[in-house]
């Protein structure tokens, strides 16, 4: 250990030869890594920065997480906590918010948005072409006609009145009054 300390020493005093016209604190950082190790609360929100700026350009909710991660860090870095300490909690709470808070995310955003044909559910219709069990009909809703199946595959004769109990697709489900 005793010679590490002298190299130490040997490579302090030659930087600080080198550098004898710039100012002290700029001779100890002049290299990236201690520069990030000095400022490690401005090294994790620039991490914070970057990754809302890639969430926003991606849209994909995942760097999200890794932001929020990060913001937690720099909190967390002015505590005398090791760097390779919080590269390690910074990853576990990104990981941990993307797999368990992504997904309910994910479900809470992805809502159904309502269309004009969500109006058609619940009103009544008239049946304009028979439907069988086999074979689709057609309803007259608000002016337009749509193809028609009964929802229990019962025979509904032209003239009948029905409801439409939901959409599939461009087809109405419906059931006989």
């Amino acid at each position: 250990m005793h010679e590490k300390e002298a190299y130490i020493k040997r490579n302090a005093s030659a930087r600080n030869a080198r550098c004898v016209h710039k100012k002290r604190f700029l001779c100890y950082t002049a290299t990236m890594p201690m520069v990030i190790l000095n400022n490690l609360p401005w090294f994790w929100l620039i991490v914070v920065v970057l990754c809302i700026v890639i969430e926003s350009l991606t849209l994909a909710l995942t760097t999200i997480w890794f932001a929020f991660g990060a913001l937690a860090m720099v909190f967390l870095s002015l505590a005398p906590i090791p760097f390779r300490w919080q590269l390690f909690i910074f990853v576990v709470i990104s990981l941990a918010l993307l797999i368990f808070t992504r997904p309910l995310a994910v479900k809470k955003l992805a809502k159904k948005m309502p269309t004009n044909a969500d109006s058609l559910i619940g009103k009544k219709v008239l049946v304009t072409e028979r439907m069988t069990e086999f074979d689709k009909g057609a309803v007259k809703a608000g002016g337009i006609v749509w193809a028609a199946r009964s929802e229990s595959g019962e025979t509904i004769e032209k003239g009948e009145e029905c409801k439409i109990v939901r959409l599939e697709g461009n087809t109405a489900v419906v059931v006989p009054i």
